[in-house]
């Protein structure tokens, strides 16, 4: 990637998150001034909610300024990571924000369950929630183009979190227009409905953290993947049995070690341009920053 392309998606990057803050900072407001002039615990909950999105927006503006930072003297494959990190991060406050809303849904349904009059919440609560769901989901779609455009897997990772965000406020709708409309004795809706909203943000946290955790860890690229690598190498003239392929992912970038074997007797000038026709093939195919590690040895 050159310093043009690095700068548009930079740029892209901080225009989408910029705009999730600005809607973020809205919400927050909206929702906490709405859950408490409302008497909503499934709207204070889902306040909570936003305010870890929020959070998580700065994390990716920072995370992304760092991952594209060139190779140096102490990162050799580049800062690729610390975009995978910030993926961490968002997938962590995910979880957490859905434990959050779990535990506090639950204490309210035992109060209920135990004889405790839960309060009504206000209209207020609802018009916000539904101000919620509409806002959420236009940035969702929005951010996930971005992300899916400029392969950014923090960027995803964020539009899921507005996702998630939505589905809190739908649940929240539910639960409020519930309790206000079919009286006292349904009044637990309204913490019952955080409650399931909690699975929901949980189901999402999880499903952010395992491609992260895979990546941090070094796991290999897809099996599929490695196969098409395979077939590219076999398909330069005199290069022969590719073993030891080795790969991973490393931020937005692929990072590919193979042995390849040629003729012994093949001169080295020819046996480098070959080389070269594999790396090139492979850079063509994945992008103009994969990592290209090629070890020759002569045919056996």
């Amino acid at each position: 990637m050159n310093e043009t392309d690095a700068a548009v998606r930079r740029r892209a990057i901080y225009g989408v998150t910029l705009a999730g803050s600005v809607v973020n900072v809205v919400l927050v407001l909206c929702k906490f001034a709405a859950g408490i002039l409302g008497r909503s615990a499934a709207m204070i909950a889902d306040a909570v909610h936003s305010l870890s999105d929020l959070a998580t927006d700065v994390i990716v503006l920072v995370f992304v300024r760092i991952s594209d930072k060139p190779e140096d003297k102490g990162h050799d494959y580049g800062h690729g990571k610390y975009e995978t990190f910030a993926t961490l991060l968002i997938g962590v406050a995910l979880l957490v924000v859905g434990i959050g809303i779990l535990w506090s849904g639950g204490e309210q349904i035992y109060a209920f369950l135990q004889g405790e009059t839960l309060p009504s919440p206000g209209w207020i609560a609802l018009w916000a929630a539904l101000f919620s769901i509409v806002s959420k989901e236009v940035l969702f779609h929005y951010t996930r183009l971005v992300g899916r455009k400029y392969d950014s897997p923090a960027v995803i990772a964020n539009a899921w979190h507005h996702r998630s965000d939505s589905f809190s406020s739908i649940g929240t709708a539910v639960g409020i227009g519930g309790a206000i409309l079919l009286g006292e004795d349904w009044r637990v809706l309204d913490p019952l409905a955080a409650v399931i909203v909690s699975f929901f943000i949980i189901h999402v946290a999880i499903k952010q953290l395992g491609p992260c955790l895979d990546e941090l860890l070094e796991r290999s690229l897809p099996d599929d993947v490695e196969r098409h690598i395979t077939d590219l190498v076999l398909s330069v003239p005199g290069v022969s049995q590719p073993h030891h392929l080795r790969t991973r992912r490393i931020g937005n970038r692929y990072a590919i070690d193979v042995h390849i074997r040629m003729d012994g007797n093949m001169p080295l000038s020819e046996a480098h341009d070959r080389a070269t026709q594999v790396e090139q093939k492979l850079r063509d195919t994945y992008g103009k920053d994969t990592y290209i590690n090629i070890h020759v040895e002569p045919m056996k």
